[in-house]
């Protein structure tokens, strides 16, 4: 091995330990986040590290199939994070117009008790 190729292995093999640490704070953040925003962003952000994690891998072991996974995974969590979108969306929506409901039958109550 030369002095140049033992300067990559290193240099991945300390990239890869940062996106592990990187992820492992992300999903901190998405078990812990405040709101599901946070915790949509930190699954997308999770899903982008994890393909920049087999990108890697795939120059370091010189494999090239290894790429199209990162674009099938790339798919995936795009797809993933819609749907999670898509849920957290709706479910704000119903509970915003019950939330409405509520305050139109509190409002209807006190008019009928200022008569």
């Amino acid at each position: 091995m030369t002095q140049l190729e033992r300067v990559y292995e290193i240099l991945f093999i300390g990239a890869l330990i940062v996106l592990a640490v990187l992820v492992i704070l992300c999903l901190i953040r998405a078990i812990l986040g405040p709101s599901m925003a946070d915790r949509i962003v930190a699954v997308n952000m999770i899903g982008t590290l994890t393909i920049m994690m087999i990108a890697i891998l795939s120059v370091h072991m010189q494999e090239g199939y290894l790429v199209d996974v990162c674009l099938v995974y790339a798919m995936l969590s795009f797809l993933a994070v819609v749907v999670l979108s898509k849920i957290s969306m709706t479910v704000y929506l119903k509970k915003q117009k019950q939330w409405v409901k509520e305050e139109q039958e509190l409002r209807k109550q006190e008019g009928e008790t200022n008569v």
